[in-house]
């Protein structure tokens, strides 16, 4: 018995290909082929061999089915590794080629020595007893080699599937196999009525075994198909989200262009306008009337100087100034600068601000259209519905500095659109769709990160997010304007 199962162990390395590469997954499934195997082998031995040696003593049924059963062994362990010689490559070879020689070997010597036996004698020379031993010396060599090789598991080669199919198949083949020979034994006219009993128990309780492993194998696959499809989905929607910034980012670069390009072009006669009228304001040749014109008109191309350099900070070709920045103090000097009559139109400001927030590093003027444009838009949103309640909270955790606005309005349809360039949602001159995209330009530009969602109660909220600045004061608590301080209260 110890000589049959000595090769099974054998055959569950085969199925684990040891020399290709292999996730856990693999190594599991191949414990519970392993299994199989055992289970599938151990019932062939009880069902073809213990009948005659126990149930039914007949020595020569005995040595019979014995010896054919371990040179079918034999032979299948040696088409297994010549399987492995022919896939491997490398130093691999090597070690299969010296396992395939001393399985062939041993098989060569079960054949022999199931071919010799004949009705009431048994043959066993000497010349057949030296296969043998050659065969096992010849794996203890194979073993030495593979030590000092130490081969490493080689890469599957392009195009080829990560997993063979012909595992799960013989596992299927190997409980198929089962009620088909409880089938053939009961049928069988040859066997006595106590061995059919026997191997039909036998057959009973083996499939039950086969059958909770081969629920087990499945189990591990299923498992491992549900984590595949969860990763697999995971990996879609990041690169649905990294295609969408790839694409906002495109067009936020072309609108780049497009306002530098005009910018430049209304700056160049914009600076003979602003010549002349200073020329003209100061001319004391003219008289206080036409003085008084000249200066108004300077005073308007001031104006549109200003509105240039605005198109070319958005556009990037103005170089930023950084510096230190109390966010605190920004975003009370963003709410003072929107003149909304907001007792009128009901709408109430609260400003949770953290007293301790870290200082950020950003350029001033960036800072305050931002926080400019993210108040005006709650603003506009909150009038639609005829007023509500805006909160601003500020705090800061794990090294960044987060700004949080959030209305009571109706929400925003399309969340993941609001920074697109010209994508607004509200009416035909109410708005161009550029403020929101301006923030998410101000944001990355500072290397921040800015999102929208619609609350689980209703209303907005626009989430942003800064990297803190190397120092981290304690900033004073802004003095808030009068306007909402009433209000707020």
């Amino acid at each position: 018995m110890l000589l049959f199962f000595h090769l099974i162990p054998m055959m569950g390395a085969l199925a684990l290909t040891p020399h290709a590469n292999r996730e856990d997954l693999t190594l599991r499934i191949g414990y519970v082929d392993l299994s199989l195997i055992l289970v599938w082998w151990l019932y062939l031995y009880i069902l073809v061999v213990i009948p005659w040696q126990f149930v039914v003593p007949n020595s020569f049924s005995f040595r019979w089915s014995y010896g054919h059963l371990i040179e079918a062994e034999c032979i299948v362990l040696a088409i297994g590794f010549a399987a492995l010689l022919i896939h491997a490559r490398g130093t691999w070879r090597t070690v299969y080629c010296n396992l395939f020689a001393a399985s062939a070997l041993l098989a060569l010597e079960m054949v022999i020595r199931a071919r010799a036996i004949a009705p009431g004698s048994s043959y066993s020379g000497t010349s057949v007893n030296l296969l043998r031993i050659v065969a096992f010396l010849w794996y203890g060599t194979a073993g030495l080699v593979a030590c000092r090789l130490r081969p490493e598991r080689q890469a599957p080669p392009e195009h080829a599937p990560q997993r063979n199919a012909w595992p799960a198949r013989i596992a299927m083949l190997t409980v198929i196999s089962i009620p088909l020979t409880t089938l053939w034994t009961l049928h069988s006219h040859s066997n006595q009525l106590l061995v059919r009993n026997f191997r039909a128990e036998v057959s009973q309780l083996t499939l039950i075994v086969a059958a909770v492993l081969l629920f087990c194998r499945r189990h591990l696959v299923d498992t491992d198909r549900v984590r595949l499809l969860k990763a697999a989905h995971e990996s879609l929607e990041n690169l649905k989200r990294f295609q969408a910034q790839m694409v906002r980012a495109e067009k936020m670069v072309s609108l780049g262009q497009l306002a530098a390009g005009a910018a430049h072009e209304i700056n160049n006669p914009l600076t003979g306008i602003l010549g002349y009228s200073d020329l003209l304001a100061d001319d004391p040749a003219l008289d206080i009337r036409h003085r008084t014109s000249a200066s108004k008109i300077r005073d308007l191309a001031r104006r549109i100087n200003a509105i240039v350099t605005s198109l070319l900070s958005f556009a990037r070709r103005v170089p930023m100034e950084k510096s230190e920045l109390d966010l605190n103090l920004v975003i009370s000097n963003a709410l003072s600068l929107n003149h909304f009559d907001l007792r009128r139109k009901a709408i109430k400001i609260e400003t949770v601000f953290d007293q301790e927030l870290p200082h950020v590093q950003g350029d001033p003027s960036q800072m305050l259209q931002l926080f400019f444009n993210l108040t005006s838009n709650a603003f506009d949103s909150l009038e639609e519905c005829g007023g509500g309640n805006l909160i601003v909270r500020t705090a800061s955790q794990d090294g960044k500095v987060m700004v949080e606005f959030s209305d009571s309005g109706r929400g925003i349809q399309s969340p993941e659109r609001v920074f697109d360039p010209f994508f607004t949602t509200k009416p035909a001159g109410k708005g161009t769709g550029l403020g929101l995209s301006i923030c998410y330009g101000i944001v990355h530009e500072h290397g921040g990160r800015i999102e929208c969602f619609n609350r689980p109660g209703g209303g907005a909220a626009f989430l942003v997010e800064f990297p803190a600045g190397v120092s981290k004061l304690p900033s004073p608590a802004p003095e808030r304007p009068p306007t909402f301080a009433s209000q707020t209260n």
